[in-house]
């Protein structure tokens, strides 16, 4: 019975210490959670000729196939004009920028501020002053670079952008927001849309303006075609930006003109102003950019006062706007619609935004409407008189109010005439400002080219039990195993010999 009890307690906790290894370890194993690293954020700010918009987003640390899945968190606009304007005091700049920076701040977790990147992208505005002062421009950037060097994130460098690139990232944006690269699927994984079609993106900015888009033959060879990877795919992208084509850079022109042809150097009549407004501007608000340089007369006083006395006359508007354009620079070539630039036949649908989507909204039109509704929309809007339009603008604010009517009929022109849209082409076009909460602009699309160079991180895997105490419960159950197995064959070999020895006895007892 004694023999027995051991043998039997030891058989227990081998099957016990077995049971558990494989129990243990089932769970381990089945039990694990695949975690995210967590999210990484990044700071774009979009410097433009008019303003600044400081846009934070935010995608999962270990991206998707090179390229981060971001989404738009926060937005703000800079308060005060773009950087160029503060050419003669760039020390100037860090206020404005303090208030949109201390929000941000409030929106990125503490202890991910060391690790955020913040870029610094100018557009058109510091394009210009860099070629009109381009030791100005150095002092701008300089002047940012200080600013940044000071605040708790890592600044990757302020730059110029071509408008070759803003065009892109544009592009980019539109069809990233649209879901043209990524979408979900059944299993809530992001897959590449099948055979889905991108869009083209117009965009009107303040001193350019952009086109690109896939074009039917997108191998053939225009100087404009760029390639573009993400997520794996490869695009070839045509884009062109237009220095000087912006709205405000081409309003300044059609003012510089309409001084150039008026008999009065002290009154001007303007027939895109609306009726009964009156303004006085310097020769250096309309006359002094290097757009308006070749308009600029021979006694040239930037401080002079000029009155500029809208006629609301949209038949005028429109000729005098015609002029901005040179139609003649192609010699009638198809593929050459303005200014001598060769750009293949528009295809497929187009969004259009930021400039493009508040002249539209001005007017109220939303989303696409025939070519017929916008120029009877735009002939009302601009018959109307000053006191009339203070009652039809949703927000109205002088400074835009008396240029929708220029900014319509430029657009007309500009999509029209310059990228050759028809009346069957035109409803192709979306006027929208954002898609979701996300606001249609290059600085998006700048941020995730930027997440291709960003590197991801791995997953991270939670298991039920830490490595250590999974590691010392198998040691611990696999040598209580081993010592049970250990008894067992020794109270086997003890059991076997005293067998032996009882036969043995057995066999010399006498009789």
């Amino acid at each position: 019975m004694l023999t027995r009890t051991p043998s039997v307690v030891a058989q227990v906790f081998l099957l016990l210490s077995i049971v558990l290894v494989i129990a243990i370890a089932v769970i381990q194993i089945n039990q694990q959670q695949i975690l995210s690293p967590g999210l990484k954020y990044g700071i774009v700010f979009d410097a433009g000729s008019s303003r600044t918009t400081v846009y934070v987003y935010e995608w999962p640390a270990e991206k998707e196939n090179d390229t981060g899945v971001v989404s738009q968190t926060f937005k703000c606009n800079v308060k005060g004009p773009g950087i160029s304007s503060y050419e003669s005091n760039p020390g100037a700049l860090a206020k404005p920028f303090d208030d949109c920076l201390n929000k941000v701040k409030e929106r990125i977790p503490v202890h991910l501020h060391k690790n955020t990147s913040v870029y610094l992208g100018a557009t058109a505005g510091m394009r210009l002053l860099r070629l009109q002062n381009e030791t100005a421009a150095s002092e701008v950037l300089a002047s940012i670079h200080s600013y940044f060097r000071a605040q708790p994130f890592e600044f990757r460098g302020a730059q110029i952008i071509t408008g070759t690139e803003e065009g892109v990232y544009g592009w980019i944006t539109a069809n990233y927001l649209m879901g043209n690269f990524l979408e979900r699927n059944l299993w809530r994984t992001w897959v590449h849309p099948y055979r889905k079609e991108t869009v083209g993106a117009l965009d009107l900015g303040g001193a350019s303006t952009q086109i690109s888009f896939i074009p039917e033959d997108s191998q053939e060879n225009f100087n404009s075609t760029l390639q573009v990877n993400l997520y794996g795919y490869n695009y070839n992208v045509y884009t062109h930006s237009f220095q000087c084509y912006g709205r405000d850079e081409a309003e300044k022109r059609l003012l510089a003109l309409l001084f150039q042809k008026s008999n009065n150097s002290s009154n001007v009549y303007n027939p895109c102003y609306p009726q009964n407004y009156n303004t006085a501007l310097t020769m250096k608000y309309f006359s002094g950019s290097l757009c308006t340089q070749s308009l600029r007369p021979a006694n040239y006083y930037a401080n002079q006062l000029v009155n500029f006395h809208g006629t609301g006359d949209p038949g005028l508007c429109q000729e005098m706007v015609s002029l901005l354009f040179n139609f003649t620079a192609c010699r009638g070539s198809e593929d050459c619609p303005f200014n001598g630039i060769h750009q293949p036949k528009v295809k497929g649908n187009f969004v259009a935004f930021s400039g493009f989507y508040y002249t539209i909204n001005a007017l109220n039109l939303s989303g696409h409407f025939s070519l017929a509704d916008f120029n009877s929309s735009m002939w009302f809007f601009c018959s109307q008189s000053w006191a009339q339009l203070q009652f039809m603008l949703p927000k109205f604010e002088e400074l835009y109010a008396r240029s929708y009517c220029f900014s319509a009929n430029f657009i007309y022109y500009l999509l029209v005439h310059g990228y050759n849209f028809d009346a069957e082409t035109w409803p192709q076009i979306h006027f929208q400002k954002e898609v979701g909460n996300s606001s249609i602009a290059w600085s998006l699309g700048y941020m995730l080219s930027l997440t291709n160079m960003i590197p991801a991180e791995s997953k991270l895997i939670q298991l039920p039990l830490k490595p250590s105490l999974f590691a010392g419960l198998l040691v611990f159950l696999t040598a209580t195993a081993l010592l049970c197995l250990l008894f067992l064959v020794y109270l086997c070999i003890v059991s076997r010999n005293q067998k032996n020895i009882s036969r043995v006895e057995h066999v010399f007892i006498p009789e």
